[in-house]
């Protein structure tokens, strides 16, 4: 892209956000510290620090990508992203704090007393947490690859030393002012380039979005492909093409159709119905599924509501997130839709993740103000990077330390930070190609089908025993897992089986659930004989001093 102004902006980033890991060093003496900032966060740090680690890669660029590619089929992840902390609001956020919990393992063991459901319950957050970790840093090699031309790992192993470096030395009370810091930088970095967008928009008479002939190139334009796919072009012929391959086109030429990406108006516009067989209608209830439930099963997340000092402090913050987390979720619905008009050749390259960071340019031109804004865009989204991979770090290395490596010391921490981030950033090197929103949908989806039902009936629920969670656990969650493996690593697959696979939510969150009933139910005499002092603790109020 020839910017010299992109380096310096990340360096800056990257550069702010060790300098305020290593004044959070400072107050980072105790174990408690490291694992849960000696739950001392105030709602409002908390929830700038949550809007900072939960606005991830897939919300910073996947989702105007998706928008840009699918339409309006896919606004349903940003809308499910904010509306799942509705559901950790109702609940979860109060209990969760009150049961004393340091992390997930230790609620289990903590209302169940099984040590073999603490141990599975590891095994699930390490791989959800290395699971959300690898798509971050592979976002961060790609992006720094589109806007500064480095080669990909540079990104990836730049986001893996800074992040491992911050919260090994910092643990979650620097983390917390990092990740804080990072939500507002986020924010600006969206929001003061819309503004210029919207208003460029404005003067170019407002183009049409959706053009009755479909979109067409504003410019001369040489694209260089990514990814195989079939294209269409105006007079009926097809070609298919491979990476690598060069296609030029003129200006005002009309951007052919590709395979598997919305061209046409009517396409964009309206939601999918998959033919007649409603598999189209599957896959978006699986999704809200996903997105909606996922959230209260995602570590990373749950962890945050240990730093706050009660239960109400708790929902506090919570509200408080779904008010951030609303709000940054309208601004890259703009940078989708703005892309059909400036950025069309994305259709045709498969990189519609890069909207966001080539869009400042390409509709503002080549002059002072359009460099400024990619370059502000570049570090917003080198910060989504930072954030996230820092609080999935900091909740994978506390369960690794105190569950794994069985020391909870800091020392302990810091081996199991190096550990959790060496092995994510290993993977990130060696798979490029994967579609980072999808990645993280599958997450959502392991956590739903795994955690929320074991946060859900174990709060609320009275009859849970260790079997049925356990149960409940591993044939929900294992299905997911499953399906994300088949995703990820086995062949493409077409009709149902393809649907069930790529959004399974749907199916397997209600399996968990009935499983995990069903079992408890059978096995009620395992039910621990403090059920009803543990079930008190986490409902009443902070008040009483249970």
């Amino acid at each position: 892209m020839g910017n010299g102004y992109v380096v310096p902006a990340i360096v800056a980033v990257t550069l702010v956000t060790l300098g305020i890991g290593f004044y959070g060093l400072r107050l980072a003496r105790t174990t408690s510290d490291f694992l849960v900032a000696s739950r001392a966060v105030s709602p409002t740090w908390n929830a700038a620090a949550i809007g900072g680690e939960y606005l991830s890669a897939a919300s910073f660029l996947g989702v105007a990508g998706l928008i840009l590619k699918y339409g309006v089929d896919v606004l349903w992840y940003p809308v499910g992203f904010a509306a799942g902390y509705l559901a950790l609001l109702l609940f979860v956020a109060a209990p969760l704090r009150r049961s004393g919990a340091f992390t997930l393992p230790d609620f289990c063991e903590l209302r169940l007393g099984s040590r073999r459901l603490r141990t599975l319950a590891t095994v699930f957050v390490i791989f959800i947490g290395w699971l959300y970790l690898v798509p971050q840093l592979q976002g961060a090699g790609l992006t720094l690859a589109t806007v500064a031309g480095s080669p990909y790992p540079v990104g990836a192993l730049l986001v893996a030393v800074v992040v491992t470096t911050n919260v090994a030395f910092g643990g979650m009370r620097a983390i917390t002012f990092v990740q804080a810091f990072q939500y507002w930088l986020k924010l600006t970095a969206l929001a003061v380039p819309a503004i210029f967008l919207a208003l460029q928009w404005q003067a170019d008479a407002r183009p049409a979005v959706t053009p009755p002939d479909g979109p067409a190139f504003r410019t001369a334009t040489t694209v260089v492909v990514e990814h195989r796919a079939a294209l269409t072009f105006a007079d009926g012929t097809i070609l298919q093409v491979r990476p690598g391959d060069r296609l030029d086109f003129a200006a005002g030429d009309p951007v052919p159709e590709v395979s598997g990406v919305a061209t046409d108006a009517a396409d964009w516009l309206l939601p999918d119905t998959a033919g007649d067989d409603d598999r189209g209608l599957f896959a978006t209830y699986s999704l809200i599924l996903a997105t909606f439930l996922g959230t209260m099963g995602l570590p990373h997340v749950l962890v945050r509501f240990y730093t706050n000092p009660d239960g109400a402090a708790a929902r506090r913050t919570t509200l408080v997130v779904l008010a951030l987390v609303g709000v940054f979720y309208l601004l890259p619905t703009i940078y989708g839709v703005l892309g059909r008009i400036y950025t069309p050749q994305l259709l045709v390259t498969g990189q519609t993740d890069a909207v966001v960071v080539l869009l400042p340019g390409a509709a503002l031109g080549d002059g002072a103000t359009g460099r400024l804004l990619a370059a502000l865009v570049a570090a917003g989204a080198f910060a989504a990077f930072l954030s996230t991979s820092s609080g999935l770090l900091t909740s994978v290395a506390g369960v690794i330390s105190t569950d794994v490596l069985g020391r909870g010391s800091v020392r302990g921490f810091r081996l199991a930070t190096v550990i959790a981030g060496g092995v994510p950033a290993v993977l990130a090197l060696n798979v490029s190609g994967l579609d980072v929103s999808q990645v993280v949908g599958l997450a959502f989806a392991v956590a739903a089908s795994s955690f929320c039902p074991l946060l859900v009936l174990g709060i609320w629920w009275r009859g849970l025993t260790d079997l049925g969670a356990a149960a409940g656990v591993l044939v929900g969650g294992g299905a997911a897992v499953a399906a994300v493996l088949v995703t990820v690593l086995g062949p493409p697959l077409s009709g149902w089986p393809a649907t069930l696979i790529a959004q399974p939510a749907a199916w397997t969150v209600p399996l968990a659930f009935t499983v995990m009933v069903a079992v408890s139910m059978a096995t009620r005499r395992r039910a621990p004989a403090d059920v009803g002092a543990t079930m008190l603790r986490l409902h009443a109020p902070e008040a009483l001093r249970l």
